[in-house]
């Protein structure tokens, strides 16, 4: 637990850094979401989604972050059914604000949906989201790498065999269902 505080201190004078060079923004910065955006153009294969949205090279998306530190913060003491459910919450009371504020983009009309990389990609199907694998082995590592830091900070106590078994996997939501799922108008005390 000490290594975890150490670590998660480090990463806490680290993450204004990452969030600078990254060009993240904050939805609202006064409220609780758990995400940090941008807008990005895909680079990956081309995909089609259950909705038959097909997503292709340069499309415009909104890249997803979660907010990782304040994660790791909030849910230190938890036991992984814990966390797994107050992760799930935070992404769910999120999104609504997420689709409100992507709303407010002038080039709205353009954008074909959100996208994320993660670990965390059991149940995401009941949230909204579709999974695809990434195909790009160099990508996948290079992924795997920037998220086992991640990874081994939520794990109580990593095995080998549990790192390995983790893969990063593309997170899609179009745009129609997050509107369909999300995209009731806030209250204005929401914010």
């Amino acid at each position: 637990m000490r290594m975890k505080l150490f670590f998660l201190t480090i990463w806490s004078l680290w993450d204004p850094v990452y969030y600078f060079f990254t060009r993240l923004c904050y939805i609202n910065r006064g409220s609780r979401n758990i995400f940090r955006i941008r807008l990005t153009r895909y680079k990956g294969r081309e995909v089609e989604l259950s909705d038959g949205t097909q997503i292709a090279t340069n499309d415009l998306l909104v890249k997803l972050h979660l907010h990782n530190v304040i994660l790791l913060k909030e849910t230190l003491g938890m036991n992984p059914i814990q966390r797994a459910r107050y992760i799930k919450r935070e992404v769910e009371r999120s999104l609504p604000e997420l689709a409100d504020y992507i709303r407010g983009y002038s080039c709205y009309e353009e954008i074909k949906g959100i996208i994320g990389i993660t670990f965390l990609n059991k149940g995401v199907h009941r949230l909204g989201f579709e999974t695809v694998s990434i195909v790009n082995g160099f990508y996948k590592l290079y992924k795997f790498l920037t998220l086992l830091p991640i990874l081994l900070l939520f794990s109580i106590s990593p095995s080998v065999r549990e790192l390995i078994h983790h893969k990063p996997m593309y997170l899609f939501m179009t745009k129609q269902t997050l509107e369909r799922k999300y995209g009731m108008r806030l209250p204005m005390n929401y914010r």
